[in-house]
């Protein structure tokens, strides 16, 4: 059980340098929780808030929606990562950047509809 929902707890989302730097935007992790409804498993959180240096130090985007802490590159259980995209573009299709991956799904909760991957 989480401290955020059932599935998911503020420390899966801290920054991975150990700054400290440990917010999340509670529309992403409501996002992330109806995908564990809709797929009826858990999730694996590998990238959530990062501070500036930590996303400078990774050659991370320099507007990227993880120093905002509105975005988080996912993994649910037994999901494959263009099933995951394909679940978040029909539920959200004309908002959020969703990023498909080799072994990840990179969702984030801006307002504006983008997305990218292989």
């Amino acid at each position: 059980m989480g401290d955020l929902t059932l599935n998911l707890s503020r420390h899966e989302f801290k920054c991975q340098c150990g700054c400290g730097y440990d917010t999340v935007d509670f529309e992403l992790v409501n996002v992330i929780q109806a995908g564990c409804e809709y797929f009826d498993t858990t999730v694996s959180i590998n990238s959530g808030c990062r501070c500036t240096q930590h996303n400078k130090n990774i050659l991370g985007h320099p507007k990227s929606k993880h120093i905002e802490a509105k975005a988080a590159d996912i993994v649910y259980k037994n999901v494959r990562p263009e099933l995951t995209a394909a679940y978040f573009n029909r539920t959200y299709p004309a908002k959020y950047g969703i990023g498909t991956y080799d072994t990840f799904t990179h969702i984030d909760v801006q307002p504006n509809k983008k997305r990218w991957g292989i």
